[in-house]
């Protein structure tokens, strides 16, 4: 089996993305002073204007006054104007080297450095924990550029649900050439991401689509609302009529009467609008927010990208423009949440019956807006998701797009993993050591002996995490990578359970169990397994003959797979099972140093290296005579 390695990274990304960074310092740099030197023209306009005009009005110049009083306002507004469009480029700026020095911890896999939005797995989820795909220091931590919780939650299930949904053929396809696509368009996924948090928007979090969603779905208004409203607003243009008339002296004080009749149903019915004032506060920020993306999206032509062109048709080129029913309902939640300052919601409905109005306006476009926006957010996560992958495939050019197998004519269905100078996405390039890997056709086992620390747990994240990848669309670190579509699950990771009563062994069994009914099941597509150090919770004899049972059953069913052990004994299966093939990882003693080179090599591991180990940390271990230990 060759190991050739692979350009995985090229220098040449991360060298871009320092030179990005470093402009963008400069950038700052210059923008800073002259915000600087903006807030010294402020406060000099400012003096000046002042004393300039008070000097004049000091020599009773009143119209010279009022006329340098005008000029030297006129002035200061403008500069404030475009000191805020300063600002406002400033915090883009900043924003924009934030993803910058982002990507470049992505590319260093300097965990602390990249955003940690993780991503949890169901718990006793078939292979999520034992790849390592959500948690920290996860496959999904480095992947989650995502800025809605519908992209981040459409993007999980690309990697989570690969054993219950199975896309077709054309369906996936049309995913992996839409992240290429956005993979060769970095300005748009960085424009997304700052029209995603513009201005004002200080925190990383996603926009919550399921709150928006909330909102919609619960109705703002309440029975009888607009009879209330029209007579409210009746009795305050009444009101107003008569408070005018009274303030010219063309008739009494009437308006008492009214507005006293105003003011208590206005009293009775402030509790019913009460409930839409929190749901509106919270969400003001995020509409404006997914106003912004969409409103971005729709000033784009895609010309050179079709496929992305059809996923955001309906935001294209539907009657209605979200990002103007996003505007009118981000207005309707900013006037309702004037209830934030009392005394402003006081006066406003004194005048008028303003809690009353926007509810109404409210409960029409939420009506409206419930049949539309759930086909926009679901296209929306669509594109959020694979903008994910395509930033990890734009930071990893080096990394092979899979190509799936077509079905054979046997079954329909072909079952292999074929991959050259296979290596771990989640390990630094540096260190990352490269193997090939060839399964082909139901009941192939691999099954792979080797030392301890060999690297026998990694080749199988290795194998699992990448098969992930390509089933969610994206590229896989191999120098090619041919598959057919696998359930994967998987029996790495193993832990007792106190709370459960379980033991290591009990808690085995009981994976290993439902891996097996997995395979088992002959109408979905074929399991991947891959198990780690198998029965090692129980003796040599009983492990010995229930690894042999299972591995056989395992052979029989509608997977294929790879099984590691310490056993050597289970190397004999080869000779028992045609399907079974023999690989190990093994190491080196120099200056009774352990070495590793973590290559695959065919055959049964010649070697064992735990009396080796034991004897460098000083435990007392047999001699080479059989003489006991001193």
């Amino acid at each position: 089996m060759s190991t050739d390695r692979f350009s995985s990274s090229p220098p040449d990304r991360e060298r871009a993305l320092r030179r990005l960074i470093r402009r963008a310092d400069r950038l700052k740099d210059r923008a800073e002073r002259a915000s600087a030197s903006f807030s010294r023209w402020r406060l000099a306009l400012f003096l000046v204007g002042a004393v300039v005009s008070v000097s004049a009005y000091k020599q009773a110049w009143y119209h010279l006054g009022n006329g340098l009083l005008a000029f030297f306002a006129i002035l200061f507004a403008l500069v404030v104007r475009y000191h805020n469009r300063l600002e406002d480029r400033l915090h883009q700026l900043l924003s924009w080297r934030g993803i910058k020095r982002a990507h470049l911890a992505r590319l260093a896999l300097d965990w602390p450095a990249i955003p940690a939005r993780p991503v949890q797995a169901p718990e006793g989820h078939p292979y999520a924990r034992d790849l390592d795909l959500a948690g920290p220091h996860s496959l999904l931590h480095l992947l989650n550029t995502t800025v809605l919780s519908a992209g981040r939650e459409r993007l999980a299930t690309w990697l989570l649900n690969q054993a219950e949904q199975v896309p077709d053929h054309a369906t996936w396809q049309t995913r992996q050439t839409l992240v290429k696509e956005l993979a060769s368009l970095p300005l748009l996924r960085d424009r997304l991401a700052l029209a995603a948090r513009p201005v004002g928007h200080k925190t990383d979090s996603d926009i919550d689509c399921a709150r928006i969603h909330a909102l919609l779905d619960i109705p703002a208004g309440f029975p009888g609302l607009t009879p209330l409203l029209s007579v409210m607003g009746g009795l305050a243009a009444v009101t107003l009529t008569l408070a005018l008339a009274s303030a010219l002296g063309l008739a009494p004080n009437y308006w008492l009467l009214s507005f006293a009749a105003y003011a208590l149903l206005q009293l009775f019915t402030s509790g019913r609008t009460a409930p839409v004032f929190g749901r509106a506060l919270s969400l003001q920020l995020e509409l404006d927010c997914l106003g912004a993306l969409c409103r971005y999206l729709e000033g784009r032509s895609f010309a050179k990208a079709p496929t992305l062109r059809r996923l955001c048709e309906p935001i294209l080129r539907g009657a209605d423009k979200p990002s103007a029913a996003l505007a009118q309902l981000a207005r309707i939640s900013q006037a309702l949440s004037l209830r934030a300052h009392p005394l402003v919601h006081l006066a406003a409905n004194v005048l008028v019956p303003w809690d009353l109005w926007f509810t109404h306006r409210l409960e029409a476009i939420r009506h409206h807006l419930s049949q539309r926006l759930p086909a926009w957010v679901d296209r929306l996560a669509e594109l959020d998701a694979a903008a994910a992958l395509g930033t990890f495939a734009y930071l990893h050019p080096g990394y092979h797009w899979p190509t799936p197998l077509t079905p054979t004519s046997g079954n329909g269905r072909p079952a292999a993993v074929l991959a050259r100078s296979l290596g771990h996405p989640l390990l630094p390039r540096a260190k990352r050591v490269t193997n090939d890997l060839d399964l082909l056709g139901l009941g192939r086992i691999l099954l792979i002996t080797g030392s301890n620390m060999s690297g026998k747990s990694t080749f199988l994240r290795t194998i699992g995490i990448n098969v992930c990848l390509a089933q969610a669309g994206a590229p896989v670190c191999a120098a090619s990578f041919d598959w057919s579509w696998v359930r994967p699950v998987c029996c790495i990771r193993v832990d007792d359970s106190l709370e459960a009563g379980l033991s290591y062994f009990y808690a085995e069994v009981k994976r290993l169990k439902r891996l097996l009914d997995a395979a088992n099941e002959r109408a979905a597509p074929p399991v991947l397994f891959l198990i780690d150090e198998i029965f090692k919770g129980t003796n040599n004899r009983e492990r010995l003959a229930g690894s042999k049972a299972f591995i056989q059953a395992l052979a029989a069913g509608n997977g294929l797979g790879l099984v590691t052990t310490h056993d050597l004994e289970l190397a004999q299966l080869e000779r028992e099972l045609p399907a079974a093939t023999n690989a190990h990882f093994q190491e080196t003693v120099e200056a009774k140093t352990l070495t590793f080179d973590y290559r695959l090599r065919p055959g049964p591991c010649p070697t064992t290296n735990a009396l080796r180990i034991m004897e460098m940390e000083g435990l007392p271990v047999p001699k080479p005579d059989g003489a006991p230990p001193a």
